[in-house]
């Protein structure tokens, strides 16, 4: 469907995979309903799991709370739609709609990465003054730090879809996507697209490369910091102490620095494996940071084999 004069576009087909045959729709359509599940009882858990598990109400697990959460709403927005579209044929989402999923996408995505940033402090706070760790970083100054983590990125990104919104779409109405993202909807604008782009393009780097800069020194003063303890078992142990938010943050910078490294290079993606790419490393991490919470973190291990030792006991009793 093409309109070729001002805005006048009420809905927005998603395109979801091209080239996909409908006799795949089925099997596509079950992965993709595997995922959500995995990312929203995986995540749910870990929220309610520290909730109620009062030796993890602490900085670094109310961490990781921010983090799941992110996970979680960002499932929850990007992955309804295109299961319905595989599911049910159901590939129309209306205008606004498309707007406010975009805004929600690039929000939850920008807060994930200044999350990554108060997680780099702990980390290095804990391990560089660990006497002082308990003055300096309490769980009052990490709910603040995670709640300015969200705050920060929705004024401008309110301006971001605004900008969007100004655009006159006088082409196609097709996103060429799993979901309605800034570059696939601006692209069908018809005039000033590549200044809309521009100004989120530098948006979308200052929320990626600012946080990412602050943990590279971050981990620059942990290593120097673990370097100066005699012990070498020791220096083994601290580090260990690093390993889940290593790990997480690994998965979310590493595949987002190569895509954009390989543009720059001038390796392009074909569009199918752009998308299959992009939709890997968006959703992915939060299906399997829960796992790394569970059984890469010392302290939640720990609960969760008392709790399941109690239990064991109980039943055991009872029988």
């Amino acid at each position: 469907m093409l309109y070729t004069n001002v805005t006048n576009i009420n809905h927005f087909f998603i395109i979801g995979f091209p080239g996909l045959s409908l006799e795949h729709y089925g099997i596509v359509s079950c992965l993709l309903l595997v995922l959500f599940l995995a990312i929203a009882f995986g995540n749910m858990f870990l929220l309610v799991f520290v909730k109620c598990e009062s030796s993890l109400h602490r900085p670094t697990y109310l961490i990781f709370c921010h983090l799941a959460l992110t996970d979680l709403t960002f499932g929850i927005v990007t992955l309804p739609k295109i299961i319905s579209k595989y599911w049910f044929d159901d590939s129309i989402i209306s205008f606004y709609g498309c707007f406010a999923q975009m805004y929600f996408i690039h929000l939850i995505g920008a807060a994930h990465s200044f999350i990554l940033m108060v997680m780099a402090l702990d980390r290095s706070i804990a391990i560089y003054a660990p006497l002082r760790y308990t003055v300096l970083f309490t769980n009052t100054s990490a709910s603040v730090l995670c709640v300015i983590s969200w705050l920060l990125p929705i004024s401008w990104m309110v301006g971001v879809v605004l900008d969007a919104l100004s655009l006159p779409y006088c082409n196609s109405n097709l996103i060429v996507q799993c979901y309605c993202d800034h570059i696939a909807i601006t692209a069908l604008g018809c005039e000033n697209v590549r200044d809309v782009q521009i100004v989120a393009f530098g948006l979308a780097m200052f929320s990626l490369l600012v946080p990412l800069g602050f943990i590279i020194i971050s981990y620059f003063i942990i290593i120097v910091a673990v370097m100066r303890i005699s012990s070498a078992e020791s220096r083994i142990k601290t580090l260990s102490t690093c390993t889940p938010q290593l790990l997480i943050t690994f998965l979310y910078y590493m595949p987002r620095c190569f895509v954009y490294l390989a543009n720059n290079v001038g390796f392009t993606f074909s569009v199918p494996v752009r998308i299959v790419v992009v939709m890997l490393y968006s959703l992915l991490p939060a299906a399997v940071n829960p796992i790394i919470y569970c059984f890469k973190t010392k302290d939640i291990k720990d609960s969760l084999k008392r709790k399941f030792l109690v239990r064991k006991v109980n039943i055991s009793t009872k029988t």
